[in-house]
């Protein structure tokens, strides 16, 4: 994540910019990184200005509190109220409703969007579930997305597993894994990478094997609408190829009327060319999503692919394609296999 070149110096001098951040361990590593690149950008100084959430308080599993929502609620009131300045968002748990006074000034460009894997003795999934013939591998999410596809795939592959529902941070997770109550964790790889953790993975899943959550491993960067200078500033900071994939996610996540906890996967890429003419030219998004029962015994997974280019109305084209695989997907009875849907 970087700024303009030749940014100037930040102002010691000058007022800071207040960013709000979830207190975490990795909210406050992410929201670091971004205020470096403000700082670059801007010439100002940014501040953290810790938040605790109503998801950070609660110690129940995620779909239980509604899932949706609950990291970001705190966040945006400090915003509509003039604490912050501007907040820093995993984007994955963002509703899909557009706030009314927000602004999401921008997407920085998006880490690895797959899980990983953090198994004992550096064991990989195959590996792991070949050495537990007593009894199942017993691997911790605390995510219904997780748990249908892990059971899904143990399913096809004829293996048994016992998913365990977890919560707490990256330390508390892999703890469960290093003390011996569990055989392995699954955790989002852009969370280690930017805990400096990456390296603990025994594993990085595929996205054949398991999609990520809509928007996983991307950053969003919200203001308030009235302020637009700092939208303006901010803005340097957007990637529109993230953008776009991501917008592409969320748009099928929000036709389906599911919620960041519901059972659905989802990743957009661009497919880049090399034609002498325009390198790297942006030509195609793809988007893949499943829906899929916790069990793992009904899956329905489809992909469309439509044209995607640098001209201004590529977010548009993004979000009708995903309303068009989610609207593919329901025909094929996704509907079913959420059971209650997250608004």
């Amino acid at each position: 994540m970087s700024g303009r070149p030749n940014s100037p110096e930040p102002d010691p001098g000058g007022p800071p910019l207040r960013l709000g951040t979830r207190r975490s361990a990795l909210a406050t590593a992410q929201s670091g990184q971004v205020a470096e690149a403000v700082s670059a950008a801007t010439g100002r100084r940014v501040e953290l200005v810790e938040i605790t959430t109503y998801g950070d308080t609660s110690r129940e599993q995620l779909a239980q509190i509604g899932g949706t929502g609950v990291f970001v609620s705190a966040l945006r009131d400090a915003l509509l109220d003039g604490s912050i300045d501007f907040a820093v968002h995993s984007l994955k748990d963002l509703p899909t409703a557009a706030p009314d006074g927000l602004a999401l000034a921008a997407v920085p460009l998006r880490e690895d969007p797959r899980d990983a894997l953090v198994a004992r003795d550096g064991l990989t999934l195959d590996e792991l579930v070949g050495k537990c013939v007593q009894a199942p591998a017993r691997i911790g999410t605390g995510s219904p997305r997780r748990t249908a596809q892990l059971n899904a795939w143990a399913a096809a592959a004829g293996v048994r597993i016992e998913t365990v529902p977890i919560r707490g941070n990256v330390d508390t997770r892999i703890g469960l894994v290093h003390s011996g109550r569990l055989d392995a964790v699954v955790l989002a790889a852009a969370g280690l990478s930017r805990l400096g953790r990456l390296g603990e993975a025994t594993q990085i899943l595929d996205a054949d094997l398991m999609l990520p959550a809509p928007g996983q491993g991307a950053l969003a960067i919200e203001c308030r609408a009235g302020d637009t200078a700092l939208t303006a500033a901010l803005g340097v900071l957007d990637d529109p190829v993230t953008r776009a994939a991501v917008t592409a996610e969320r748009a099928l996540l929000a036709a389906l009327e599911a919620g960041c906890s519901a059972p659905v996967g989802a990743l957009a890429s661009v497919q880049r060319r090399t034609d002498g003419l325009s390198a790297d030219a942006d030509t195609a998004l793809e988007l893949r999503a499943l829906v899929g029962t916790v069990d793992g015994s009904s899956v329905v997974q489809l992909s469309v692919t439509g044209a995607f280019g640098p001209e201004a109305a590529s977010e548009q084209a993004a979000a009708a394609l995903g309303r068009e695989l989610a609207a593919r997907m329901l025909a094929a009875g996704a509907a079913g296999l959420m059971g209650e849907r997250v608004q």
